[in-house]
């Protein structure tokens, strides 16, 4: 089986491991929506932005996470999270992307860069687990052709102190495979 977690390339995207060299970077990119936070569980603003930071290089809750760049500027952050068996589902979350590249395709083409990969790298199930009031989210999954799962209610209590419903998105190789050769 392939290494999961491994820089990763399209054009003129390009995934990093990230480190502490996109702190600053990162920060600036995270500034550019100041409202788009209070619908996230954790804020990257601010005061906030730092401990975060910190918690994801250091893989906190099974976290693999990414500096997203378009060309040579960092857009945005993205992680493979641990979920099920190990090898079998990984879950990609923890996304952010700037405000000017949402409805590009350019998400589009981001997620479908790390599925291939995770398909590639045998993983059977992919999951994404998505606040039930981030319409646009929700649509962009379905748009890479997910089946929403179900709804977890009262999921987790966010940094604003706003109780989640998470709905949960699947799609698996085999779907995965019969769409991409379709298409």
């Amino acid at each position: 089986m392939a290494e999961l977690y491994v820089p990763l390339t399209d054009g003129e995207i390009r995934l990093e491991k990230l480190v502490e060299d996109h702190r600053e970077p990162l920060r600036a990119a995270c500034a550019e929506d100041q409202d788009i936070w209070t619908i996230y569980p954790v804020s990257y603003l601010g005061e906030h932005f730092d401990p975060n930071f910190g918690l994801m290089i250091f893989g906190m809750g099974g976290r693999q996470p990414y500096a997203i760049f378009k060309g040579d500027e960092l857009v945005g952050m993205t992680a493979w999270i641990a979920e099920g068996a190990p090898g079998w589902t990984v879950e990609i979350g923890n996304s952010y992307i700037i405000p000017r590249l949402r409805g590009t395709g350019f998400n589009g083409r981001l997620k479908r860069l790390m599925m291939d990969h995770a398909f590639a790298c045998g993983i059977k199930r992919m999951v994404y687990k998505v606040d039930n009031i981030n319409e646009r989210s929700k649509a962009a999954v379905l748009k890479l052709g997910c089946t929403q799962e179900g709804l977890l209610r009262q999921d987790r209590l966010t940094w604003t102190g706003r109780i989640r419903d998470t709905a949960v998105f699947s799609i698996l190789a085999d779907e995965w495979a019969a769409r991409s050769t379709a298409g």
